[in-house]
């Protein structure tokens, strides 16, 4: 069996699947994000009924962070500069009570994210795809020719310097920052702002939409003038407002248009920015093609057969 890991600010989503079928899991479940302690080992009962003789073949893993990924550091796997309570310098490998010697690939969550989009849901059929995530944290993934394009880092988009929306104040939530991206748009900053969550905005959800689509829309326009993807799939929490991502489509094509008049972002109904075709479970779903792709030569060899 392979097994794939997202590990998510509030939930962590396990798969097991046959090595054969990376894209197919046999089973899986969603566990609350609380201690490390207490989320590894919920995420190592799950796993330890498929393990044959405690071994899986691979394991692919997609984190939030930041957290190391260079797999030629001596941190590697280690949570690093977390806001998140209890987390920092957390070694999530190690945490997994993984087999000596067996094949572990780690990426962030959104690039897992991007990974299973891109081979699995509204990616396929594109070369380079971006994904980005809006909800307690902000973050993008980004693919090139189909791999992550950097294993030795990732992105860090959520704490952008933006332009503020000429009528918000709101100092932000960031505890580094205050008003980056993540500090005006996140989850958590809708809350603050507001006074409510985002699915208890009520009549003030016209006004909330506007302030987002337009720090979205900066998040957006800074991964196409930077990556150039083919297309760019947005999820998270947060874009699950309604009529929030048709008004970022908008806003993009107002911000960018100029500058790009040809581009697809022009037209809001072009498929340019599209919602995951795998919901929640697209973070998952790439972790286990990430095992798949770790698969010892002979593993993957026999599945080739």
């Amino acid at each position: 069996m392979i097994a794939g890991i997202e590990t998510g600010g509030t939930k962590v989503i396990c798969a097991v699947a046959d090595p054969r079928d990376p894209g197919s899991p046999v089973d899986q479940a969603r566990i609350g994000t609380t201690s490390p302690a207490e989320t590894l080992a919920a995420v190592r009962a799950f796993l330890a009924p498929y393990a044959v003789d405690g071994r899986f073949d691979a394991v692919g893993l997609a984190s939030f962070g930041p957290v190391e990924v260079d797999a030629a550091s001596p941190r590697y796997g280690r949570i690093t500069s977390t806001p998140k309570p209890g987390w920092r310098d957390t070694d999530l490998i190690a945490g997994l009570g993984l087999v000596d010697g067996t094949p572990v690939r780690l990426v962030t969550d959104v690039t897992g994210a991007a990974l299973g989009e891109h081979r699995f849901g509204a990616g396929r059929g594109v070369a380079d795809l971006a994904y980005v995530t809006v909800g307690t944290g902000i973050g993008a993934g980004i693919v090139v020719n189909g791999a992550p394009f950097t294993l030795r880092s990732h992105p860090e988009l959520g704490h952008l310097v933006i332009r503020r929306h000429p009528e918000d104040s709101f100092p932000g939530v960031c505890p580094f920052h205050g008003d980056c991206l993540e500090g005006l748009a996140s989850g958590p900053s809708v809350a603050a702002r507001w006074g409510r969550p985002g699915h208890e905005l009520g009549s003030l959800r016209h006004r909330a939409v506007e302030f987002s689509a337009y720090y979205v829309a900066q998040l957006l326009a800074t991964v196409t003038y930077a990556a150039a993807p083919q297309r760019i799939v947005v999820g998270g929490g947060v874009l699950k407002t309604p009529g929030l991502l048709d008004a970022v489509r908008e806003q993009l094509a107002l911000l960018v248009g100029g500058a790009l008049a040809d581009h697809p972002l022009t037209d809001t109904r072009s498929g340019y920015v599209v919602r995951p075709a795998l919901g929640d479970e697209s973070g998952v779903r790439g972790a286990l093609s990430l095992a798949g792709e770790a698969l010892p030569l002979g593993a993957a060899l026999a599945t080739a057969g």
